[in-house]
């Protein structure tokens, strides 16, 4: 199964995403920075919006970031930057699995 990292700052919203994937048969790891073995990553854009969305820019692996639903801004920040699929965080917690699958598949 294919090997995701998770960049996150949140560590109990990140266990319960990495615990999500894992159920879903995806290897997760964790970490504050992009892991450049990683197929894809999933970034928490929540804080420290601005550099992180830096950080990923070029990102070899696709990327799967979100965002506060009310801070709509991140969003067209994140976009702008060329990041994969940004959604909002109550999305990525319904729907990780099928997101993290839906990029994988046109990402090969």
């Amino acid at each position: 199964m294919a090997c995701l990292h998770l960049l996150t700052d949140d560590l109990l919203f990140g266990s319960r995403l990495q615990a999500q994937l894992a159920g879903a048969g995806y290897v997760v790891s964790l970490g504050l920075r992009p892991d450049p073995q990683a197929e894809l990553i999933v970034a928490d854009l929540t804080v420290d919006s601005a550099a992180r969305v830096e950080q990923l820019r070029g990102a070899s692996a696709p990327v799967l970031a979100f965002y506060s639903h009310v801070e709509t801004d991140v969003r067209d920040l994140a976009q702008d930057a060329g990041l994969a699929l940004v959604v909002p965080r109550s999305r990525i917690a319904r729907e990780a699995p099928e997101l993290v699958g839906r990029l994988l598949a046109t990402a090969r």
